[in-house]
């Protein structure tokens, strides 16, 4: 079984300085998963942050992810490695391959096994996909076996709850990482969330972020305000009745957010 940590944070479009800021806030505040990726472009301040904040490395866990450019078999390892250095660490707790991206020219068996390979290197404790559909992912499985694909981390949100793709995934024993848990903030506004949240005592991103820890998903919000890392950690505590979650089933409208023209696979 994997060991994906419930709570993280998230670094996407965050650069520069404020990507610094944002990891340091985190870790002061007591996040201790960070997740990022190659094509984030932040990867070398993530690692700054760390090492400025003086947290044992062997108790965060770091997530990063495969660029499309680095599938091939004489790059993905190296581009890992370059990650590492970026990241100064000698390996990171989580390696995926960030989109399926189909077309590139890299077979799907071709960018597992490197991956795999990577981690039998001991330059990732755990692998895994991300944008997978159902059948990418059971493709992926053939190539390293289930038990090797630590999570699918996928955007899931309200309005966008794949109950297909997580109904295969729970099924194989993938665990699933939640992105865009709040549709790019779109669900703060929803009516349905705000009830919820005036009920509870809650911000409404609390109450999203409740509801999909309360399916077994990982979520890994971002922000670039103190405050809102700070009260987006209170989710974890936010208990939702039945009645709550059933009404937030409900506002399930396919409401994607991402889906990169030749990158994305066609969605179950």
């Amino acid at each position: 079984m994997s060991n994906i940590p419930a709570f993280g944070l998230g670094t996407f479009r965050l650069q520069g300085q404020v990507v610094i800021d944002s990891v340091r806030n985190g870790l002061e505040l007591g996040y201790r998963t960070i997740d990022t990726a190659q094509i984030y472009g932040n990867e070398a301040e993530v690692g700054e942050a760390i090492a400025a904040s003086g947290v044992a490395r062997k108790d965060l866990f770091l997530t990063t992810k495969i660029w499309v450019d680095n599938y091939s078999r004489d790059k993905l390892i190296p581009s890992l490695k370059d990650s590492l250095k970026k990241l100064r660490t000698d390996e990171v707790d989580l390696t995926l391959i960030h989109w399926p991206a189909p077309n590139n020219g890299v077979s799907l068996e071709e960018f597992m096994s490197a991956l795999a390979e990577a981690k039998s290197q001991g330059l990732t404790k755990q692998i895994g996909v991300s944008n997978f559909n159902i059948e990418l992912t059971k493709q992926a499985i053939a190539v390293v076996g289930k038990e090797n694909i630590a999570t699918n981390q996928i955007e899931l949100s309200p309005y966008l709850q794949s109950r297909k793709l997580v109904g295969f995934l729970q099924q194989e024993g993938i665990h699933v990482t939640s992105y865009m848990t709040l549709a790019y903030g779109k669900v703060l506004g929803d009516p349905v969330i705000r009830a919820i949240a005036e009920r509870r005592h809650a911000t409404p991103a609390q109450v999203a972020l409740a509801w999909a820890l309360r399916l077994g998903y990982s979520v890994i919000p971002s922000s670039t305000k103190r405050e809102n890392l700070a009260s987006n950690l209170l989710a974890q505590t936010l208990q939702l009745s039945d009645e709550d979650m059933a009404e937030i089933a409900a506002l399930e409208r396919n409401g994607r957010e991402v889906s990169p023209e030749g990158l994305a696979a066609k969605w179950d």
